[in-house]
């Protein structure tokens, strides 16, 4: 049976006859240049009244077309007369007329002239005159539209490009300006996204939980049945780096329902009303679609506490989003099927009722990974390096204390560019160790010029935090120092931090006082300070002020704390202390330091013998190790009664002690 044609269009394939902007521009531009140039073809020279009399009483001229309302004249020559008149051609007889063209004022009588001129001439000779009115018809049309419609194509060309900036037809969705209060949430294709929670190194206890809702939305009948909800919302909170946003990447790839990912900025444009309106359409989506999970990666770019918005009137743009946020996950409608999934590390700046149960049923703490979590990532991680036989991956674990999943994967990749930089056929355990050294310092400055008194200084500096964090008990141990210059210093003192929970005073005691080392070795070998001990002191005063402000470890002041964990107090600029407990806790601020600084100039005095060897063994090798220490000073002092429970440092509390 045939079958019917159901294409209009006889040409193969059905594609029709679209009509592009462009081709209005090449139209316009093609009209002009006909307008420009229809009058060519000639190219008559400019003479005088004068020449043109003289042209008429020799016979030499044919015809003279005259235009009145241009008070010019063009001049035709007699065919057998033109070779006269090469010469002002360049030598060559002109093909086309008219020859020549005078101009002349308004008060000029063509006519009487003319005549004149004629009356004297044989009649053989005389001259034809044409008398006419110019045509100004395109002139005046363009007049009138050219204006027009250049405003007509920049607005075109403008709208275009803004169109284009705002995603205008994208998808099946209308282009243009008239789809900005559309959502731009992504939909994941399973077939694009390949991390699951097996490429999800560490994060047991985040990962358990977010497996759960997954395991939730395939089997429902196993939670509904005994009575139990499915969470509306679950809120990723941590340090940067952690693996929230991996986290939801291998949710995307786990689930088998519908995934919309969008950034927190995306909802928030330069149009008012247009960040409630993508939120409503990002939730109409996602119910057409339920059951189905949204991901919302920083969410603290619109969901800040309201009425902390500095320099906002009560109609800031970004409240209107929350707000309209706040009603889709929990207003009067309800959204059932539809799940939040929602990632930032700026938790403490969310509006309370953003957090509440019912929106956010679930906040789930990623911390930095522990031990046991950093050799897994590691694992992860080095699974497409080329590895020597010494690399030891415990050791790099143990040697990366505070590193979140982001920095072990930056230390890998520094790793594998060092060893390609010298040529090795494997990546070894010093590349892995430079790469922490380049991640954590900086980069290796080897055209600072140092004088020798200055290279003294700062090897008498570095030397004096080894010594105190040595000698005392519960200083961090030392693993590493150098004498080169990384990043803003001079030169670094690494200590691991000892895996803890609790920090103890004395514990913090001993840590200002390696803090103080510098400054001590300092003033001991120079017999006065110097500015190399700036990030010293002011990591020192900061810990200071804590132990007095938060941890109520001053006896004067007592068992008193003004920590505001909550940022309730946002920008309020009035202390919750008075006066005179300000003037208090600076007083013991400056008792604790000058405490610290003491016992430190004791601890160097007392130990010059070693403090010097060390101190001319770093000139001598610019860099030592623990082991070099151990042979100088004997073992490391540790504390009578080690702690219990362990944690990770985060990276800046590994001890970098910096010469500016």
């Amino acid at each position: 049976m045939p079958q019917l044609n159901n294409n209009p269009d006889p040409r193969p394939g059905g594609r029709k006859f679209r009509f592009n902007l462009s081709w209005l521009y090449f139209i316009l531009i093609c009209l002009i240049g006909w307008m420009l140039f229809s009058q060519g073809g000639a190219n008559p020279q400019k003479i005088e009244w004068a020449q043109v009399q003289s042209m008429i009483r020799d016979g030499d001229v044919k015809e003279i077309k005259y235009v009145r309302n241009d008070f010019k004249g063009e001049i035709t020559v007699r065919p057998d007369r033109i070779a006269k008149y090469a010469s002002s051609f360049g030598g060559q007889v002109p093909k086309s007329s008219p020859h020549f063209y005078f101009l002349n004022s308004a008060s000029f009588d063509a006519e009487r002239e003319f005549g004149a001129l004629n009356a004297d001439l044989p009649e053989d000779q005389q001259v034809k005159i044409v008398m006419e009115n110019a045509s100004r018809t395109w002139e005046s049309v363009l007049e009138w539209l050219i204006f027009p419609l250049l405003l007509i194509l920049m607005w075109v060309w403008m709208f275009r490009g803004f169109n284009r900036q705002m995603g205008g037809g994208a998808g099946n969705q209308p282009g243009g300006i008239f789809s900005v209060g559309r959502s731009t949430g992504k939909l994941a294709d399973k077939k694009d996204v390949k991390v699951t929670f097996k490429d999800v190194a560490g994060l047991h206890g985040a990962k358990e939980e977010v497996m759960e809702i997954i395991d939730f939305l395939r089997n429902p009948q196993k939670y509904t049945s005994l009575g139990g909800k499915i969470p509306k919302g679950v809120l990723l909170v941590g340090p940067p780096g952690t693996g929230k946003t991996l986290l939801a990447k291998a949710v995307a790839g786990e689930a088998d329902v519908p995934f919309f990912s969008i950034s927190g900025s995306d909802f928030v444009e330069m149009f008012v009303g247009v960040g409630a309106s993508r939120v409503r359409d990002l939730f109409r989506q996602a119910k057409d679609k339920a059951p189905c999970i949204v991901f919302i990666d920083e969410i603290d770019a619109v969901g800040r506490a309201r009425g902390k918005n500095v320099g906002f009137s009560s109609n800031d743009e970004r409240e209107n989003t929350l707000n309209q946020l706040l009603t889709e996950m929990d207003g009067f409608g309800t959204n059932s099927g539809v799940i939040i999934l929602a990632a930032t590390n700026r938790a403490d700046i969310l509006d309370k009722a953003l957090m509440r149960a019912g929106r956010f049923d679930r906040q789930i703490y990623v911390d930095l990974p522990e031990l046991d979590e950093r050799e897994e990532i590691f694992k992860v991680h080095v699974k497409g390096l080329k590895l020597a036989s010494d690399f030891n991956l415990k050791s790099m674990a143990q040697h990366t204390p505070g590193f979140s999943g982001a920095d072990i994967a930056n230390v890998c990749n520094e790793a594998a560019l060092t060893a390609a930089r010298k040529n090795h056929d494997g990546i070894t355990q010093d590349d892995f160790m430079q790469a922490v050294d380049r991640i954590v310092g900086g980069i290796e400055r080897k055209g600072t010029v140092m004088t020798m008194a200055e290279k003294r200084t700062t090897a008498f500096h570095e030397a004096g935090h080894a010594v105190v964090g040595w000698l005392l008990p519960n200083a961090d141990p030392v693993f590493k120092v150098s004498l080169i210059p990384r990043g803003q210093a001079l030169g670094l003192t690494w200590s691991l931090p000892t895996e803890r929970k609790i920090w103890s005073k004395s514990y913090m005691m001993d840590q200002m006082c390696q803090l103080m080392g510098g400054r001590a070795a300092e003033e001991i070998v120079n017999g006065e300070p110097a500015t190399g001990a700036l990030n010293d002191l002011e990591r020192l005063t900061k810990m200071a002020y804590s132990m007095v402000q938060y941890y109520g470890m001053s006896p004067a002041v007592g068992e008193m704390s003004f920590y505001d964990s909550t940022g309730a107090r946002g920008y309020d600029l009035t202390k919750p202390y008075s006066e005179k407990t300000a003037e208090m806790m600076d007083v013991e601020v400056k008792r604790i330091i000058q405490e610290v600084h003491d016992k430190t100039m004791s601890i160097l005095q007392s130990h010059m013998d070693g403090f010097t060897a060390m101190a001319e063994l770093l000139l001598e090798k610019e860099v030592i190790f623990s082991d070099d220490i151990s042979r100088i000073l004997g073992p490391k002092v540790k504390p009578e009664e080690a702690p219990t429970e362990s944690s990770e440092g985060t990276k800046e509390e590994i001890q970098q002690e910096q010469s500016v």
